[in-house]
């Protein structure tokens, strides 16, 4: 059978603010037929590595990652809500595997995926439910955060259990995150005491408390997109630079990032590289792969360095 890789950008407010209309009708067509390659690929399973933003994960118990053996969808941003069809004995065997590897990992009977997980579900496979799918979240925004050679050893540690699978199984390696953006994500030890109550123990948000983050992210948006505001610019040429290598392949690079060196160039959302990262490794871990930068714009309106890339390889047999 065999194995393919996606990753894709996520923003929420492709739904609530709008770029000039051609830039926005590409990405959209991209999307779209990504969308279509995966309907026509009819993946027995789905591998999503894919960030939280204090909807599902909080200070309270933050792990570096955390693997889905059920899951459900936060319904942030009108993404869901509804249960997620993860794989019960799949996601055990991933979970073993990982551990068995040495890499350290927490899993969840009752994880709640935000849009870094739906959106990309959503957009390219139409539900949360089209296939079976075991949802890996990498944290990306609570400081401290795991090494960059964390994703890559966590992706290989996945791969490693795909290989086993892809012998029989058509495997879909999605990543969701990135590239460049600076969102206002808040950090402890910077906000007010009641905010550090909600990055602690926030989960369950009042619709009215959950529309006043939302509103501030649109906020920045739209100050992005005249030029205002405070958020870091978006970084069309350090973006340019991962999608070069992630086509190479080049972990190595990856592996030396240092979280000061993303912060100042990809701002604090390009931490999400994480996930890219983790789902390249995995791809190559199986077997190494050929990869395609299908889509690139810095969507100012999005806060977002919006890219996307695909990778596949020779299918993998037992005819050794």
């Amino acid at each position: 059978m065999s194995a393919k890789l996606i990753c894709v950008s996520h923003t929420p407010l492709m739904d609530f603010s709008s770029p000039p209309i051609e830039v926005e009708q590409r990405a959209r067509q991209v999307l779209s037929e990504l969308a279509d390659e995966v309907s026509a690929y009819s993946p027995d399973l789905i591998i999503l590595f894919g960030p939280d933003h204090f909807n599902g994960f909080f200070y309270d118990l933050m792990p570096p990652a955390c693997i889905g053996i059920h899951a459900t969808a936060a319904g942030d941003w009108d993404m869901g809500p509804g249960a997620i069809s993860v794989p019960e004995r799949e996601a055990l065997c991933l979970i073993k595997t990982v551990l068995s590897e040495g890499v350290g990992t927490a899993y969840s009977y009752r994880m709640t995926a935000d849009h870094g997980i739906t959106q990309p579900l959503l957009f390219l496979t139409g539900s949360l439910t089209t296939y079976p799918v075991i949802p890996i979240f990498i944290n990306g925004a609570a400081m401290p955060l795991m090494p960059m050679s964390y994703a890559v050893k966590l992706g290989r540690a996945v791969g490693k259990y795909l290989k086993t699978l892809v012998t029989h199984k058509k495997v879909l390696i999605l990543g969701s995150g990135g590239l460049s953006h600076d969102p206002p994500t808040p950090q402890m030890g910077s906000v007010s005491p009641e905010m550090e109550e909600f990055l602690i123990a926030g989960r369950n948000p009042t619709p009215e408390s959950r529309a006043i983050r939302q509103e501030k992210v649109k906020a920045v948006g739209v100050k992005m997109s005249i030029g205002e505001g405070h958020a870091l610019p978006l970084n069309a040429d350090w973006d340019q630079g991962l999608l070069q290598s992630f086509v190479q392949g080049d972990f190595e690079r990856f592996e030396h990032m240092t979280d000061e060196e993303i912060c100042r160039l990809g701002g604090k959302g390009g931490h999400e590289i994480r996930c890219w990262v983790a789902a390249c490794a995995a791809m190559n871990e199986i077997q190494p792969y050929q990869a395609e930068i299908r889509y690139y714009e810095p969507i100012q309106e999005w806060i977002a360095g919006f890219g996307a890339l695909t990778a596949s390889h020779a299918p993998v047999t037992n005819d050794a």
